[in-house]
């Protein structure tokens, strides 16, 4: 069995085509035919069915898949490292974010370090949903607020708060509350991947659950900031989505001595699989550059 074989077969199945499998491989498509070919009949199993349509793993090419790509992940991995024991970095790394963070923040931060490293090839794939690391083939993911998944090995690169705010345009029309009561009778707009329709605060240490007229619910903070500046409601943001609406004053930050549970920007590597040199360099560049408190933060309490 062959390791160049292995490498085709686990670029295939990513791909669900032979054509993009080669052309990422940078091979001829007749080249990773006949790897796959020569990868079968060692193994003695069929990995893939091919029609006129698709292409799709067959049961004993699923099972093969998942230590296969594993394998490969492993020797990518040792190569950076042996790279980095040189003085360099490089090789593939595959990241997960979150929509927002990931233009606003991310964005900005991973350009220098990219330009430090030319010789690693990042695929940055922004999505809110809670994606399964593992399973989808990331080498990390960058979230905001707690990650439940227990296998996962979490690292802190920055901490978060969120505010309440409101446009003035909405406060002049509704008021601002001044009580936890007042605030349940405002409209909110509430952020839909959190799964709950209420802002869970404290108050000198005590939860409050406040449940506000559900005006708008989304999952994407863009959005939900952008509905709080067109005046549909009160929303609760993370400062690095408000700061500069806060900073101009186009958002108002409402002060009832609440405070949002404390959270943070994660970083974090399936459980069990080594985190390359690349990776630790990427969290390390990243704590750095958010800073600590970081920037947004303290944008924020120089507006307030």
């Amino acid at each position: 069995m062959k390791l160049d074989g292995i490498g085709a077969f686990v670029a295939t199945a990513e791909a669900r085509s032979i054509s993009e499998a080669a052309r990422k491989l940078r091979l001829s498509k007749s080249v990773v035919s006949e790897r796959l070919a020569e990868l079968e009949r060692s193994l003695g199993a069929k990995l893939l069915q091919r029609t006129t349509r698709k292409l799709s793993l067959t049961e004993d090419g699923q099972a093969f898949y998942e230590r296969a790509a594993r394998i490969m992940r492993e020797v990518e991995d040792a190569a950076s490292d042996l790279a980095w024991r040189r003085g360099s970095l490089s090789g593939p790394l595959r990241i997960s974010a979150p929509v927002t963070f990931g233009r606003m923040h991310l964005g900005p931060a991973l350009y220098p370090f990219l330009a430090e490293h030319p010789q690693i090839s990042l695929t940055l794939d922004l999505d809110d949903r809670r994606v399964d690391a593992a399973a989808d083939g990331y080498d990390a993911v960058i979230r905001h607020g707690a990650i439940e998944d227990t296998r996962l090995v979490v690292w802190r690169l920055a901490a978060s708060r969120r505010v309440l705010v409101a446009s003035p345009a909405y406060l002049a029309r509704r008021g601002m509350p001044g009580s936890v009561d007042e605030l349940g009778r405002h409209d909110g707009l509430f952020y839909a991947n959190r799964g709950v329709a209420d802002w869970r605060l404290t108050q000198q240490g005590t939860l409050v659950i406040v449940r506000a007229n559900v005006r708008l619910s989304l999952n994407n903070g863009d959005m939900l900031r952008d509905a709080a500046l067109a005046g549909l409601g009160i929303a609760l943001l993370p400062t690095f989505v408000a700061g500069a609406a806060i900073r101009n004053g186009e958002l108002r930050v409402i002060e009832l001595g609440l405070e949002a549970e404390e959270e943070a920007i994660f970083i974090a590597h399936p459980e069990g699989r080594h985190a390359s040199a690349k990776l630790r360099a990427l969290a390390q560049h990243l704590r750095g550059a958010f800073g600590t408190p970081p920037y947004w933060e303290r944008e924020s309490e120089t507006a307030a």
